[in-house]
C-alpha cells in the first residue's frame, strides 16, 4: 500500500517537474491528498460550464467553485474562487465570473477550468502544514486557520514526521488550544481527525524532500470529522546538499583529543608581545597545560623557553591538537601539513574567511581538512578553555576556575562576556568553547562531548544560528535526561520566509520554529545573554524538584506580588495551601500577617519567625519548592537572615530533605553579601530583584519536566 501510494505520488510530482512548474493545480492536490489519505472534500474539474451543472448537481447542494491554474498560486486573490453556489443558473453565472476575474488578474495565465467542490459544514477551521526550514529541514505546522491566520499567527512547529501522540501535543500548544475544546456552549472537535492530517502531512513531506511546502487552509474541524478545504502543495527548486555526517564514536574520539589533549602545536607561535601567537603561548605555558607544548614558526629556534620547529611535520611524536595563530591567507598550506602529520584537531583562530566574504578561502580549508580527517574549529574564534586540563588555548585573559558549567558562543564578543561573569560571580566551568564560523565542528560536536563529560554538569550555548538543526535536536535529546542544556538564540527579530508559496511558508519565520523545535528538544531558551549565564550558573546549584507546588514565605507584602506574578510568568504554580498547613503558618506570624500563598510574616519580625517558617515549608513534604522573599530591618539584619536561612537548609538537606530553595532580598547594600553567601551555600539568591530568582527556578522546573524528573504534585 505504501509503496503504491509513493508510486502515484513519485509519478505526479515527475510529470509536474517535466512541465517546469513548482506549484500543483488543485486536482493534482488532490491526487496526493488521496493516496496519503487527507481528508478533503468530494470535487471535480469542470472543463465546461455544462461540465459546471452537472458536477454541481450530482453533489446535490451548495459548493465552492475555484478557478484551476497552474500560474495562479492565491486563487481568492484573483477572484478565483466563489463560496455557497447553488442551482444551475448561479452555478452557469460563476463559472464565467471565476474565469473572466482570472483573466483580468493574469491574461497570460493558463486556466485549466474551474473545480466544483462540495461545501462543507460550519466549523472551526484550523491549517495544517509543512515547510522547508533551513534549519532544520521538514517541520510540520498547526494552528488557527482561514482568513486570520497571518494576523493571529497562533502556530506551532514539529519536526517531521510526527507520531499520532506528538501530532495530538500541537493542538494543545498554540494560544487558542481551549477553542478547540469547545467554548461557550459549542461542542469539542474531534481532535484525532485533526491529528491525523498533521500526521498524514508530515508523512509526506519526509517521503518527498523535493515537496518545499504543504498547505491545508482551511481545514474544516468538526466534531464528526476534520476536512481540508483546500491543498496547496509547492515544489522545491533543489534539494539541498547533505552535510557530511560522523558517528557518535568518531566524534566523541576527536572530542576527546580535542579537550584533553596530551600534546598541542601552536602554529604561528611568537617571542613578540602583542602578537596572538605570543598570546597563546603564553596562556598555555603559564596556565600550567601539564602536556607537551610544541610552537612552531620558521623563523625561530626558540619560543616561551620551548624548541620551536620550521613545521608542524616536524614535531616528535603525536600531536592532538594544533592551535592556528597566522594569517588567513597562510592556514590552507599549513593545514596541509597538519593533514599529513595526521592531527586530528586544528584550532582556527585567525578571521578573514567566510565572515568577510572570502567563503572560497573557507571551502579550501574545509576541503583539506575532509581530505585529511581533521576537525576544524573556527575560523573566526577566541580560541578555548578547558580548565580541568589547565589548557588556555586562547589570546584572551586566562580563566582557571574548575568548575561544572560549560558554555560555548560564536562570538568572541559575547565569548569575553561569559568570561568575566564567570570570573565576578565565581562559576567555576569545565569549559569555554569559541565557535565563529563554524566550518565544521558545531554545537551538536559539543553537545555530545559535554553531555558524556563527567566534569560538566551544565551547558549553555550562545548561538546565532544551527547548521544542522536536526542534529543538534538529537544530541540535546541525548544529554537532557542527564545535565541541562541552556540556549541564547540570538536574531529573534530576524526576518520569516518573505517569498513563501503558502500561508504556513508565510508564519514559519526564523524564531518561530527556532522556538517551538528548542522545547520539543528539551532545551531551556534564555530571553538574554544574562539570563543564560544566570541559568547556567543557577542549575547545578538548585537540587531537582520533586512536584511542583511552589510556596513564597516573604517579609514584605509587595514582594510577595511581585514574586507570585513572577511565578505565574514562569509557568510555576503557587500551591493552595490546606487548611492544616494554614494553620501551622499561623502559629508562627503576628495576627496582622497573613497566611495562604504568599506567607506574609511581615517586615518586623525577628529572626526566629524566619526560621520557623522556612522549617516548615521545608518540613511538609507537600511542599516542592520555596521562594523567599527578604526585607531588611535592624530586627532581622541582612546576614543574619542568610546565615539562618544557609543553616536550615544545610541541616535539611543532611537529612536527605532537599528542595530548590530561591530569594530575593530587598534592601540596603548589605543585601549583596548576603546573597553570595546564600548563593555558596545552594540557596539562589538576588538583590534588587523579585524576578530573576523565580526565572531560576522556573528554568530548573522547565529542566525537570524535559527530562521527565518531576514527581508527583506537578
Amino acid at each position: 500500500m505504501a509503496e503504491d501510494r509513493m508510486l502515484r505520488v513519485r509519478t505526479l510530482l515527475d510529470a509536474v517537474r517535466a512541465e517546469g512548474r513548482s506549484a500543483l493545480t488543485a486536482p493534482e492536490g488532490k491526487v496526493i491528498a488521496d493516496a496519503y489519505a487527507i481528508a478533503v472534500p468530494g470535487e471535480e474539474l469542470a472543463t465546461d460550464v455544462d461540465e459546471a451543472v452537472a458536477y454541481a448537481a450530482r453533489f446535490g447542494g451548495p459548493v465552492v467553485m475555484k478557478i484551476v491554474s497552474p500560474d495562479i498560486l492565491h486563487k481568492t486573490d484573483a477572484g478565483g474562487v466563489i463560496v455557497g453556489v447553488e442551482g444551475a443558473a448561479d452555478v452557469r453565472a460563476a463559472f464565467h465570473r471565476i474565469v473572466e476575474n482570472a483573466r483580468a488578474y493574469d491574461p497570460e495565465a493558463r486556466i485549466e477550468g474551474v473545480q466544483v467542490q462540495e461545501l462543507l459544514p460550519q466549523g472551526q477551521e484550523v491549517i495544517v502544514g509543512a515547510v522547508t526550514d533551513p534549519t532544520f529541514g521538514k517541520v510540520v505546522a498547526f494552528g488557527l486557520g482561514g482568513v486570520l491566520v497571518e494576523v493571529l499567527k497562533d502556530v506551532t512547529f514539529r519536526l517531521a514526521p510526527v507520531d499520532a501522540d506528538e501530532a495530538l501535543s500541537m493542538l494543545d500548544s498554540i494560544r487558542a488550544a481551549e477553542i478547540l475544546r469547545g467554548v461557550r456552549g459549542a461542542p469539542p472537535v474531534d481532535r484525532w481527525a485533526i491529528a491525523e492530517q498533521i500526521r498524514r502531512v508530515s508523512e509526506l513531506v519526509a517521503d518527498f524532500p523535493e515537496i518545499a511546502e504543504v498547505d491545508l487552509n482551511p481545514v474544516i474541524a468538526t466534531p464528526e470529522g476534520a476536512v481540508a478545504a483546500d491543498i496547496r502543495v509547492i515544489l522545491a527548486d533543489s534539494v539541498p546538499k547533505e552535510r557530511r555526517k560522523y558517528t557518535r564514536e568518531e566524534i566523541l574520539t576527536s572530542m576527546r583529543r580535542l579537550m584533553e589533549p596530551s600534546s598541542v602545536a601552536v602554529i604561528g607561535a611568537s617571542n613578540e608581545q602583542g602578537k596572538i601567537g605570543n598570546s597563546i603561548m603564553r596562556n598555555l605555558v603559564d596556565g600550567g597545560f601539564s602536556g607537551e607544548i610544541h610552537p612552531v614558526n620558521p623563523k625561530a629556534d626558540d619560543i616561551q623557553g620551548r624548541k620551536a620547529y620550521k613545521s608542524v611535520t616536524d614535531v616528535p611524536g603525536e600531536v592532538d591538537v594544533a592551535v592556528f595563530a597566522i594569517p588567513a591567507k597562510f592556514v590552507a598550506s599549513a593545514l596541509e601539513e597538519v593533514g599529513r602529520k595526521g592531527i586530528p584537531n586544528a584550532v582556527l583562530i585567525p578571521s578573514g574567511f567566510a565572515e568577510t566574504g572570502e567563503h572560497e578561502l573557507q571551502d579550501e580549508i574545509v576541503a583539506i581538512a575532509e581530505r585529511y580527517g581533521i576537525r576544524l574549529l573556527g575560523p573566526n574564534i577566541y580560541g578555548y578553555y578547558s580548565t580541568w586540563q589547565d589548557l588556555c588555548a586562547t589570546f584572551c585573559t586566562p580563566y582557571d576556575v574548575k568548575g561544572g558549567v560549560a558554555l560555548t558562543s560564536q562570538s568572541g564578543g559575547i565569548g569575553m562576556a561569559i568570561l568575566g561573569f564567570a570570573r565576578t560571580t565565581k562559576t567555576g566551568v569545565s569549559a569555554i568553547v569559541g565557535l565563529g564560523n563554524k566550518s565544521d565542528l558545531d554545537e551538536d560536536d559539543l553537545l555530545m562531548w559535554f553531555g558524556e563529560d563527567p566534569h560538566t554538569e551544565c551547558i549553555a550555548m550562545h548561538l546565532e544560528d544551527l547548521k544542522d538543526g536536526r542534529a543538534f535536536v538529537a544530541a540535546a535529546r541525548a544529554t537532557v535526561p542527564k545535565k541541562p542544556v541552556v540556549v541564547l538564540k540570538a536574531g529573534r527579530t530576524a526576518a520569516g520566509a518573505k517569498a513563501a508559496g503558502s500561508h504556513t511558508g508565510a508564519l514559519a519565520g526564523d524564531d518561530a520554529v527556532y522556538e517551538d523545535i528548542l522545547k520539543q528538544a528539551g532545551v531551556i531558551r534564555a530571553p538574554g545573554l544574562n539570563e543564560m549565564l544566570e541559568y547556567a550558573r543557577a542549575l547545578p546549584v538548585l537540587p531537582t524538584p520533586k512536584g511542583g507546588n511552589v510556596v513564597i514565605i516573604t517579609g514584605a507584602g509587595g514582594s510577595g506580588v511581585l514574586l507570585s506574578d513572577a511565578v505565574t510568568d514562569n509557568g510555576l504554580s503557587l500551591m493552595e495551601i490546606p487548611p492544616d498547613l494554614d494553620a501551622s503558618f499561623r502559629a508562627f506570624i503576628p495576627p496582622f500577617g497573613a497566611a495562604g500563598n504568599p506567607v506574609d510574616i511581615t517586615g518586623g519580625e525577628p529572626p526566629s519567625t524566619y526560621e520557623a517558617t522556612i522549617r516548615l515549608g521545608l518540613e511538609d513534604s507537600r511542599i516542592h519548592a520555596l521562594v523567599l522573599g527578604y526585607w531588611h530591618t535592624i530586627v532581622t539584619p541582612p546576614m543574619v537572615f542568610a546565615e539562618l536561612t544557609a543553616r536550615v537548609v544545610a541541616e535539611f538537606r543532611e537529612r536527605g530533605i532537599e528542595k530548590p530553595v530561591v530569594a530575593s532580598l530587598a534592601g540596603d547594600v548589605e543585601v549583596e553579601e548576603a546573597c553570595q553567601y546564600l548563593y555558596e551555600r545552594g540557596v539562589v539568591a538576588y538583590p534588587y530583584t523579585t524576578e530573576k530568582p523565580v526565572a531560576v527556578l522556573g528554568a530548573k522546573y522547565r529542566w525537570a519536566r524535559a527530562a521527565g524528573l518531576l514527581g508527583g504534585g506537578s
